[in-house]
């Protein structure tokens, strides 16, 4: 069996994949699953950033500390619960009933207690387990199974799956359901996907660099890896100021192959995810590279850092977004699924954010309609050997 390819990683993907550890509530197996990481480099990368910073193993907490921290975990829980549970169909719940909601609880029981439930919609939890008690015909224990795992799917999706992308990880699951059948129970339970918004490009094409011609025209689905990438620029909002978001993504699987962020807007930020892309995927001369005709990508550096590894530059007709449609459409995506849900109040926890999400869920989890309903990191492994997939 060939072995793996070496992976390579620049010092922002590392410090980010620490912080995760640190800062995200998620241990190092965990974190590493994600990432598609080993156990063990991910802990180096833990105990260098402390030896770096200085410090030593944490101390002990008072006993007031972890009374304090005990009230706030219990205190994010029931607001984390009470944002969650699905009482907005609260109305509907009520005109159908007793049954009707005691069915919702039966569903969600597995992720919300009886007492909450019972307070959230005004019932008793002895009117529930007696409920409970009554014999249920097949299609309603069919009907609450298939439930609960419609919820499963959906919450692990981050609360953003439609039906769509609900029914195939369900198909993926071995679950043999109509579409029709998961609309309705995800209608019952008040799923749904998180609405679009409107896309505002904000490219400052107004200088006097050179602009390359669009060698690209619109050939979206490349036959192969690494023959044509993608990249463009974008903003996230934190109560501290903007913070830039640089991504290159390859066409053939939508996979994101590099990134970068930073709180200024400039060729430095290009740059460094183009040398994450460059470096992790080491494409063949020839490659076709798209973008705007920003400042920053018809910069004298970054056309030099492209003509350097024999990359064709391509870049959009002046105003026409549609061009560079598929990054447009990631970062609809991003913005729908994380940035338009969250209130940042910091760069730091928007970087972390974006990249959890770039690396853990939309490359390695999350479903891709153009893809046939894989991530993308799935759809290079089932199409490609897996050396080029790593």
């Amino acid at each position: 069996m060939e072995r793996r390819k070496r992976r390579s990683f620049n010092e922002e993907f590392k410090a980010e994949a620490v912080r995760l550890v640190r800062e995200g509530g998620k241990s190092v197996p965990q974190v590493a699953r994600d990432l598609d990481l080993t156990d063990s480099a991910l802990r180096n990368w833990v105990r260098q950033a402390e030896v770096d910073e200085g410090k030593g193993p944490a101390g002990a907490l008072t006993t007031a500390e972890r009374e304090e921290f005990a009230r706030l975990r219990k205190e994010v829980r029931q607001l984390t619960m009470e944002r969650d549970f699905p009482k907005k169909s609260g109305g509907l719940l009520r005109e159908g009933g007793l049954d009707v909601q005691f069915e919702l609880m039966d569903a969600q029981k597995a992720h919300f207690p009886v007492k909450f439930m019972s307070q959230q919609l005004g019932v008793s939890r002895s009117g529930y387990y007696a409920w409970r008690g009554r014999p249920e015909s097949a299609r309603r224990a069919s009907d609450r199974a298939l439930s609960e795992e419609v919820t499963r799917v959906h919450h692990a999706s981050r609360r953003t799956y439609g039906s769509p992308r609900v029914h195939a990880e369900l198909r993926a699951r071995g679950q043999r359901v109509s579409r029709k059948r998961v609309v309705r129970l995800m209608r019952e339970q008040g799923l749904a996907a998180r609405r679009r918004r409107r896309y505002v490009v904000t490219t400052d094409s107004r200088h006097h660099q050179p602009v390359a011609p669009n060698v690209l025209a619109r050939d979206f689905s490349p036959a192969q890896p690494n023959t044509t990438w993608a990249t463009d620029i974008t903003y996230v909002g934190t109560r501290e100021g903007w913070l830039y978001l640089a991504v290159v993504l390859d066409l053939f699987s939508r996979r994101v192959v590099g990134w970068s962020m930073s709180d200024a807007i400039e060729r430095h930020l290009v740059l460094a995810a183009l040398d994450m892309a460059l470096e992790g995927r080491q494409p063949p001369r020839g490659l076709v590279h798209h973008s705007d005709r920003g400042s920053q990508y018809a910069s004298e550096d970054y056309r030099r850092a492209l003509a350097t590894r024999g990359i064709e530059c391509s870049m959009s007709r002046k105003g026409n977004c549609w061009d560079n449609a598929v990054v447009e459409s990631f970062f609809s995506t991003l913005k729908q699924e994380l940035v338009y849900t969250t209130d940042f109040t910091t760069r730091a926890q928007a970087r972390l954010a974006l990249f959890e999400y770039i690396e853990a869920f939309y490359n390695r989890q999350r479903r891709h309609s153009t893809l046939g309903y894989v991530s993308p990191v799935a759809f290079e492994l089932a199409a490609l050997p897996q050396k080029l997939a790593a």
